[in-house]
């Protein structure tokens, strides 16, 4: 299978303290935070990934190449290829525009600025067993207000985004998905969001949305607080290389 990382941010709210390259390859303990990521795939039997690029994507293609020097447990060797936005293009736009490099029936996609424990089998057993078109990860949060609270109903997505008006525990979506191929010719041209566009106008149509709730170690390293904790976290064994 492949996945499509999607690391083609500015991530402005990091510049104070990463300010020469993109987020995704913000370096932790010697090494870009995304080759935390990419390894956590490979460990999994993910060795085909898409990396869409542009804030300096170029750095990204510089430092994994064409992945053959990145070896899975098997021995295998990874097969990393690139889709670079001339201009930004939102979450959906930039998986519109890897899409063209999937061959499969479906694919996996994850933000490359976020680390997310879990096993990327369950999605498809999940995907599979519902005869889904999406599957989606969601994770239990003790304050949904802060957040858009995706709820599910028997494994299938019964909402998506919606503000609680008052603090409470609930789940969110986790930014992991599991795709069908042909949901990329839904995706109109230019700049598109999967999260505040496409999976909402999908949930309306009656598409067969699902997901899984994970209880896995996540972070997003978007703000300096929680880059420097998943630095911690590393050299506390917490997350491994």
């Amino acid at each position: 299978m492949q996945a499509i990382l999607l690391a083609g941010g500015l991530g402005t709210r990091l510049r104070s303290v990463v300010q020469d390259r993109p987020k995704p390859m913000a370096l932790v303990e010697g090494k870009p935070f995304m080759g935390y990521l990419v390894r956590q795939l490979a460990r999994q039997g993910i060795t085909q990934i898409i990396f869409a690029v542009g804030y300096k994507g170029s750095m990204v293609e510089g430092y994994f190449g064409d992945g053959s020097r990145f070896l899975a447990p098997d021995g295998r060797a990874l097969s990393i290829s690139y889709a670079y936005e001339e201009e930004l293009l939102g979450t959906a736009g930039a998986i519109k525009n890897a899409g063209g490099l999937v061959d499969g029936e479906s694919f996996l996609v994850l933000n490359a600025d976020t680390f997310y424990s879990l096993d990327y089998g369950r999605l498809t057993r999940l995907m599979e067993g519902h005869d889904l078109e999406m599957a989606l990860v969601l994770r239990q949060v003790p304050d949904v207000s802060r957040y858009g609270q995706a709820v599910l109903k028997g494994g299938m997505l019964a909402s998506f985004n919606e503000k609680a008006p008052e603090p409470r525990p609930g789940t969110i979506n986790g930014g992991v998905y599991l795709m069908k191929k042909e949901l990329l010719e839904e995706i109109p041209p230019g700049k598109v969001s999967l999260e505040n566009e496409m999976i909402p106008l999908w949930l309306r149509q009656g598409r067969r949305l699902g997901g899984l709730v994970n209880d896995g170690y996540f972070i997003d390293i978007g703000v300096p607080k929680d880059y420097f904790r998943f630095g911690e976290d590393v050299k506390r064994g917490i997350v491994l290389w």
